[in-house]
């Protein structure tokens, strides 16, 4: 490399980590937002580096995390002779730095998954630097490097994307409600099921009945001990054989969820509650109500 080319290379290099490091400490406006950041250090991966192409700015915000950083794998090379080992684990020093500072001076937060996205970045720039500029440069080696590029970010995609299917929480099938722990003994009606008409349409539940077994109210309780992601489902009527009085209540952790009545609800209703934590489910039935068919599942990881 001729002394002229180096101090180009050495020119460039330098402005563009000036560049970099204004997006790091001062775009975005940064320090409009200083005292929304605080002192947070994110030191668990939340999410994989880049997934497929999509058209939101967190995606463009992923890609940009890697992309900015490839220059850096093909510039340091170029510059001095350093092995790849030396050369990432310096990298990831001066990351490690900069995402600090980040969090110190209030102008960010020490992410770790910026730094795994960065660090690809530079390993896909000096795995470029290798395949076209290692040695003499020729056309030739300098599209196979530009075609490396692009095959190293689909294979980050496709394992990112692999990744995520592989975490992605599903639902899995509705069981009974009754069949987790009561607190007050009160069961609801399991077995012999019959059916009875809502609003003209027959009705034959599945699962359970909840009614007030003639009592002004009846109250059942569930311990589903903190269970998270969990969806309720149920159905709620009233018999055409009975008047339209009374109502059901469904609290979750002393908060009221649903309450339906007589009066405002004249047909089937479909009942489907979501939770993001649960510990207590109280279900209060009064007067004529019906639940029937209540159930709940979850969202787990396969291997749950």
């Amino acid at each position: 490399m001729s002394a002229k080319l180096r101090k180009l290379i050495f020119a460039g290099t330098i402005l563009y980590t000036i560049l970099i490091l204004y997006f790091l400490f001062l775009a975005f406006n940064r320090l409009e937002h200083a005292t929304n950041y605080g002192y947070e250090f994110l030191l668990i991966p939340e999410y994989p580096p880049l997934t497929f192409p999509r058209l939101s700015f967190g995606w463009i915000y992923d890609f940009g995390n890697i992309a900015a950083f490839i220059p850096f794998g093909v510039f340091i090379p170029l510059l001095y002779r350093v092995s790849f080992k030396k050369f990432i684990f310096i990298f990831i020093l001066i990351i490690l730095v900069l995402e600090t500072l980040q969090s110190l001076t209030f102008l960010g937060t020490f992410d770790v998954d910026d730094v795994i996205s960065n660090t690809l970045g530079a390993a896909i720039g000096f795995c470029a630097y290798k395949v076209g500029f290692s040695s003499k440069v020729t056309l030739k080696k300098l599209m196979l490097s530009i075609l490396s590029i692009g095959v190293f970010l689909i294979g980050i995609m496709v394992i990112s994307e692999s990744i995520n299917f592989a975490l992605k929480k599903r639902e899995s099938p509705i069981q009974a409600l009754n069949d987790v722990k009561e607190m007050t003994g009160n069961l609801p009606m399991i077995e012999n099921l019959q059916s009875f008409t809502v609003a003209g349409k027959i009705i034959e539940p599945k699962m359970n009945v909840y009614t007030s077994k003639g009592k002004n109210s009846t109250k059942y309780i569930y311990m589903l001990g903190n269970k998270k992601d969990v969806t309720l489902y149920s159905y709620f009527g009233f018999s055409d054989n009975d008047d339209h009085k009374g109502e059901v209540t469904i609290i979750a952790d002393g908060n009221v969820r649903a309450q339906y009545d007589g009066e405002n609800f004249k047909t089937e209703v479909t009942l489907i509650i979501p939770f993001e934590k649960v510990n207590k489910i109280t279900i209060i039935v009064s007067g004529n109500a019906k639940l029937w068919d209540v159930g709940f599942s979850e969202m787990k990881h396969w291997w749950e």
